[in-house]
């Protein structure tokens, strides 16, 4: 079961997620809010799996409260998916380096958005292919105006081919395809950069693949 925390200041569409979701026989709704600061007390207390979290709420918006939930020891397997009606660069990558391991609009379709708590419940992150490009545009610029692009330390040259497909925005399968490796080597090449560079989650691998230069806007292979 999917133990689920919804964070939107909007009671109608708090009311619509609970429905979608409740209705699910994997899923379960077991806690919502309006703020920022309900939105930390709740998920301390009833450790969610998936926060589906509103950006703009009174009493502490929801990248602030993404990134206390997130630092929060207790809650080390706790994903957020970010939901807003403003597709706003600064937002979109404020939320990945705050640690959202998924970006959706509010009016994405019911389906679409039972899927992301799936694909982010197993682990993996959830960003289209034009969110993901636009991200990545807005990283690079802070990237180059901060000078000295960051260091991958101790990954090997083989885990930089993989992260830079991950950066890319290849999933595990699509890596093995394009390295000639099985699927089950990409995810454990995947799991130990994550390991070696101390991220929780996939979407983190991707800002840190174009922070460290693997990447480029516009670049693909």
């Amino acid at each position: 079961m999917i133990r689920i925390l919804i964070a939107d200041d909007q009671t109608l569409i708090r009311a619509g997620f609970r429905a979608l979701l409740d209705a699910e026989p994997d899923m379960e709704v077991v806690a919502e809010c309006g703020t920022g600061s309900d939105a930390v007390r709740l998920a301390a207390r009833e450790k969610p799996d998936v926060v589906l979290m509103d950006i703009r709420m009174p009493q502490g918006n929801g990248l602030e409260a993404t990134r206390l939930i997130l630092a929060d020891p207790s809650l080390p397997g706790t994903r957020v998916i970010i939901l807003t009606t403003f597709e706003l660069d600064e937002y979109i990558a404020e939320a990945v380096r705050a640690g959202a391991a998924g970006f959706l609009v509010k009016d994405t379709e019911p389906e679409e958005l039972l899927r992301a708590v799936r694909v982010v419940h197993d682990g993996d992150a959830l960003l289209s292919p034009s969110v993901t490009r636009r991200i990545m545009a807005q990283l690079a610029v802070q990237s180059r105006a901060a000078g000295q692009p960051k260091s991958l330390g101790a990954v090997t040259d083989r885990e930089k081919e993989v992260l830079r497909l991950v950066g890319e925005g290849l999933n595990n399968a699509e890596i093995a395809g394009r390295l000639f490796i099985t699927p089950l080597t990409a995810k454990t090449h995947v799991s130990r950069i994550m390991a070696k560079l101390q991220v929780r989650d996939r979407a983190q691998l991707v800002v840190l693949a174009y922070e460290s230069g693997l990447v480029r806007p516009g670049w693909s292979s």
